[in-house]
């Protein structure tokens, strides 16, 4: 397959990644709007101008909202280097089979994370397990794009 036919829709792998990446980005967007909803049921505000009340004091450490904060800044410190070594993977032309399984791996363990760690609080090793499939599917993609690369 010629590299320009590998970045089409006619190329499944990359058909899949997109899809996964889109899906992964919808997944993060409610993150910002779940901290917001947290901050508001528990009068949790960190700048004086959302104060709703002047009872009500700066606070920074109401532990529901920093778990929520938590997950959105593990999303983006996992999500976004898997959106760009998924890319530089599919360039790689690898079988669909893996590649396919490697970017569901990746788009489910990274859902079942933020279910686990902010919406519905699960104990360990749930946490743990989901995050490690993802990191260890993008990891064995970084490899594989960095042997291609043969530099």
């Amino acid at each position: 397959m010629l590299q320009y036919e590998l970045i089409s829709l006619e190329n499944e792998v990359f058909r899949c990644y997109i899809g996964w990446t889109a899906l992964l980005v919808l997944k993060m967007f409610p993150m910002s709007l779940f901290t917001g909803l947290m901050r508001f049921i528990t009068l949790t505000f960190a700048n004086p101008e959302d104060l709703m009340s002047p009872k009500l004091k700066v606070k920074f450490d109401d532990p529901n909202v920093e778990r929520v904060r938590r997950a959105h800044r593990n999303d983006l410190e996992n999500i976004l280097p898997f959106f760009a070594i998924g890319l530089l993977y599919t360039l790689t032309n690898p079988s669909a089979f893996l590649a396919i399984n490697l970017f569901r791996a990746v788009g489910i363990s990274r859902i079942v994370h933020t279910l686990v760690y902010a919406v519905v609080v699960v104990p360990q090793p749930a946490r743990a397990l989901s995050f490690f499939v993802a990191l260890i599917a993008t990891a064995y993609m970084a490899f594989q794009v960095i042997a291609a690369a043969a530099f």
